[in-house]
Order: C-alpha cells, then structure tokens, then sequence
C-alpha cells in the first residue's frame, strides 16, 4: 500500500502563488509516473499535470503556462508550483503515482483562490 501526503494548498488571492508538495514513500523511481488532479465542487476530477519517470510532462491546457510540475529526487517529493491563480483553479489537489499493477491517490489538500 502507497500513502502519499499532499501539503501546501491554502487559500490565496488571485494572481497569487501557491506550491504544493506531494511525499512519496519510498523511492520516486519505482513509480513510471506522477501527477496533479484536481477537483472542484460538482465537477469531474481532471488533470492538471503529470511527470514521467523520464522526465516528460504535459499539463492541462488551463494551467499551461501559470503551473508547473516538478520532483526532488533526493527528497523523494513531487511540486506543483502554481502561478497567476484565478478563481477558477479553485480545487481540492490530489497528487496520484503510478506503476505497474498500482495507482496511487493522495487525500487531497484544498486550494482555495479568491478574486
């Protein structure tokens, strides 16, 4: 059993910045791939961002540009940093891993951004 712990999310007022931080138990390598969902009140969860073992990412067109996905190697974390926050991005943020034969969600921290 996997048990990420999301931390970061606060509430912020737009055009602000927020950085989540995602603990990975263990070693990050054993995962092929980590990423940001996120999910707001009456709506699907969605992606926001997703890193690859090998590095490549891909965002969701909405935050392209504003948010970006990182890891810490060493610290065995995984970041988003997010930048020029609207109302919109108002979302409770999952960090999800994946590997083979697992697919990991985090408890999901609140990100709340006013206008």
């Amino acid at each position: 059993q996997v048990q990420q712990v999301e931390s970061g999310g606060g509430l912020v007022q737009a055009g602000g910045s927020l950085r989540l931080s995602c603990a990975v138990p263990g070693s990050i390598f054993s995962f092929n791939a980590m990423g940001w969902y996120r999910q707001a009140p009456g709506k699907q969860r969605e992606l926001v961002a997703i890193l690859t073992k090998g590095g490549s990412t891909n965002y969701a067109d909405s935050v392209k540009g504003r948010f970006t996905i990182s890891r810490d190697n060493a610290k065995n974390t995984v970041y988003l940093q997010m930048n020029s926050l609207k109302p919109e991005d108002t979302a409770v943020y999952y960090c999800n891993l994946q590997r083979v034969g697992g697919n990991y969600w985090g408890q999901g921290t609140q990100v709340t951004v006013s206008s």
